[in-house]
């Protein structure tokens, strides 16, 4: 696929994928003929290691997204050569095998029109490995021209490893100790517990930093791995990563796509949690999933040893001890972003009222006579936009900078269409619904987004018309694929809707452009380089957060800090940077992301861990 010279890397455009060569009456097709039909050749093209076989079966534009299951990373490969070459270095190994498909339920195969001239035969799927077992899923077109099914999009996912399933559901374990006559110590479950938690004698196997999502996410999935794990945190109370922030904060995702491994929301959940919700959940999560959580314990000093592959960390321990541990692993889950991102205007002295990161705001009030004051927020993401309106709320007079454009989606009804049919009450079990998210490579997952957002904005033109009548800047992307890909990519530059778009509509919360930059402060506010003076008495700066590599070297150090790799965004092949897995320095782990990406890659980074511990590979130097 052509990518023109001034598209961003990664924009593809899907080729025409029609049903010429099908019978008019679609439902003659035997789907499940075709798949199991697939199955075998494919068989035989792993078996014979030829490249003639592959191109029986697989496309020329066709794509491959590999996690974990061929080789120990994820890879994401387009084209026939390439596809060959990876499948030649790396199937004999994994001895791919056992592929059949789900003839039950609703990933069963069936003949899918997912967007205008794009007709597949879709299946999920499940297979073998020598090491393990997995899911992905299969999309299949006609090619006419050869009168065969070949694949276009294929996926395979590691879920477990064979001796090494997680103790959950069928695998549970038998009962709990409820008895001092079953354990050798005499201990009973409660007893057992705090040791466990104490780690007396003996090092934690992994060290987390961070008992937000990520952590505890991570920390539950290797729990039922077997691996020993240490979650530690700063903050006196776990959750209080969400309990301190701004008081009117909610998840701008719905409850359905928000579910933590192992333990879902009830459901009288609601669709849209708030913040200290959220944070009470955590402390029930892991209490529930019986993580080893230290609070108010900070890591001071750590140092790798190349010979051992072990760490020697040095912990801060909330009654001002210290304590030395010696993991093998250390996973920063302190949030995919890093340090707060702070411009360094000039004339900042000049200024007589006050300036903060959009991390130091909690509420309207914690000004002092708020309603009397001109409020500026620098940023017009989600932060800046719930700040604004928060700040509304409380009487202030609020003007919003923006640089550029930001994509806006209602969260009463475009996040629904986005989720529709996989997140809600209608879809899936959530495993399922993961895997089919994310079984598409990202650039291509982008193209589909670009249809959708589309249909998202006809939906909503009204209410962006408004916004850019009120002079806000709407941007969908540089390709149009909207939220998804400035998440995935930026991390931000977008708002999920839950009110201050119509504030901006109304003329209630003003918007400045600042696109030529800011020159700097005066003693009454900012000088914009293109549109002139803003006045403030207090200037909120949502300008976002640098790379967590940042983090990791205020908490690591510099030595470590070298070796690695700039997390999130995405590499060559389309995949994500270093986070969920290796990372550029061997024992070292990022982890991050919104509550579903914490579910889904959580397992994929513990399956790693879990390898590395029982032998199973080796990390590169």
């Amino acid at each position: 696929m052509d990518i023109p010279a001034d598209e961003e890397p990664h924009t593809i455009y899907l080729p025409n994928l029609s049903s010429r060569g099908l019978p008019a009456d679609t439902s003659t097709v035997d789907v499940n003929a075709v798949v199991a039909e697939w199955f075998q050749r494919f068989d035989k093209c792993l078996s014979s290691n030829d490249a003639s076989d592959v191109q029986a079966v697989f496309r020329e534009d066709a794509w491959v997204r590999d996690m974990l299951t061929l080789s120990w990373d994820f890879r994401t490969l387009n084209g026939l050569d390439n596809i060959t070459a990876y499948l030649q270095e790396n199937a004999g190994g994994a001895k791919l095998r056992n592929m059949r498909a789900r003839n039950t339920g609703p990933f069963q195969p069936a003949l899918k029109m997912p967007a205008p001239g794009v007709h597949w035969l879709e299946t999920m799927f499940d297979f073998e490995t020598e090491v393990g077992r997995g899911s992905g899923v299969l999309r299949l077109v006609f090619e006419e021209k050869d009168n065969a099914w070949k694949v276009y999009l294929i996926n395979f996912l590691l879920q477990e490893l064979k001796g090494f399933e997680e103790k959950s559901g069928k695998n549970r374990p038998w009962n709990g100790v409820n008895s001092s006559t079953g354990t050798p110590s005499g201990d009973n479950w409660a007893q057992q517990r705090e040791k466990e938690k104490r780690f007396e004698d003996k090092s934690p196997a992994v060290l987390i930093i961070g008992a937000g999502q990520s952590g505890l996410s991570a920390g539950a999935r290797l729990r039922q791995l077997g691996v020993p794990t240490l979650i530690i945190d700063h903050n006196e109370r776990i959750g209080d990563n969400w309990r301190k922030r701004y008081k009117s904060l909610v998840t701008h995702d719905t409850a359905q796509y928000c579910h933590m491994p192992y333990l879902p929301f009830p459901p009288t959940w609601p669709l849209f949690t708030p913040k200290d919700k959220l944070a009470d959940w955590f402390e029930f999560y892991a209490s529930a999933m019986e993580l080893n959580v230290w609070m108010k314990t900070t890591i001071e000093r750590s140092e790798f040893n190349n010979d051992t592959k072990t760490w020697t960390a040095t912990l801060r321990l909330a009654d001002g001890s210290q304590r030395t541990m010696s993991p093998r692993h250390i996973i920063l889950a302190t949030g995919h972003s890093g340090e707060p991102h702070i411009p360094q205007f000039p004339g900042r002295e000049k200024f007589h009222g006050q300036v903060l990161h959009a991390s130091q705001f909690t509420d309207g009030p914690q000004f002092e006579d708020i309603s009397s004051k001109r409020v500026v927020v620098v940023g017009s993401g989600n932060s800046g936009h719930d700040i604004c309106q928060n700040l509304y709320e409380h009487g202030a007079d609020v003007t919003m900078l923006q640089r550029g454009g930001t994509y806006v989606i209602s969260g009463n009804r475009g996040v629904f269409m986005l989720l529709a049919g996989l997140y809600d009450e209608t879809g899936p079990k959530t495993e399922d619904a993961d895997l089919y998210a994310q079984s598409m490579p990202i650039p291509v997952q982008f193209a589909f987004h670009r249809i959708g957002t589309r249909i998202i904005t006809v939906g909503e033109q009204d209410r962006i018309f408004q916004l850019e009548n009120a002079g806000f800047a709407i941007d969908c992307g540089a390709d149009g694929a909207g939220l998804f890909r400035k998440y995935l990519t930026r991390g931000g530059g977008y708002y999920i809707d839950v009110g201050c778009s119509q504030l901006i509509i109304d003329g209630k919360v003003k918007v400045r452009q600042w696109s030529e930059g800011i020159d700097g402060f005066d003693e009454r506010g900012l000088v914009l380089a293109d549109t002139g003076k803003v006045p403030a008495d207090i200037i909120i700066l949502a300008t976002g957060y640098d790379n967590m590599k940042t983090t990791a070297a205020k908490v690591m150090g510099d030595k470590v800090a070298a070796r690695l790799a700039p997390a999130w965004d995405l590499d060559e092949e389309g995949e994500m940077n270093s986070i969920w897995r290796y990372s550029g320095h061997p024992g070292f782990w990022y982890m991050g992301g919104n509550l579903a990406l914490c579910r889904h890659y959580s397992q994929l980074l513990a399956l790693q861990i879990k390898a590395l511990e029982e032998g199973l590979y080796h990390q590169p130097e």
